[in-house]
């Protein structure tokens, strides 16, 4: 039911992102999804990975500092109201949402939504519970 992010820190330079993705590239590793945050020192890539682990070594050689976190993805009709819907379960639940990202494709009719829960456990819980999709690493990226 978890999925692992790997998290980079970047410096707020040109081209940092860039080196990220070619080194991926340049090791046969795909990038399943990706969210870019910044602040005023540094910027922040998280990825999901199929070969995370591999990644994680890559980066790493290249002198990046990579973190690994546990998030959870759960799929949700591509509707008006279905992240709200959503949302709705966590806080009934009483969890706090530490950071989200979503995305759909064109050709479904579901999104995915990306959580890192301050409780994963319980999340997983609330959300099977409430017959929400808790899509397995399988399903994921297929």
């Amino acid at each position: 039911m978890k999925l692992k992010q790997i998290s980079v820190f970047l410096e707020n330079r040109p081209g940092h992102v860039n080196h990220i993705c070619r080194v991926l590239a340049k090791n046969n590793i795909d990038i399943a999804t990706l969210t870019l945050a910044d602040t005023a020192e540094f910027g922040l890539l998280r990825l999901i990975i199929r070969e995370w682990e591999k990644a994680v070594a890559v980066l790493e050689s290249e002198g990046c500092a990579v973190n690994v976190t546990d998030v959870m993805a759960i799929e949700v009709p591509d509707t008006p109201g279905g992240l709200a819907n959503v949302l709705a379960i966590a806080e009934q639940g009483g969890l706090s949402v530490e950071y989200m990202y979503a995305f759909s494709l064109g050709n479904s009719d579901t999104a995915q939504l990306v959580f890192r829960f301050g409780d994963m456990e319980k999340a997983a819980t609330c959300f099977g519970e409430a017959g929400i999709n808790v899509l397995a690493a399988v399903e994921f990226y297929r």
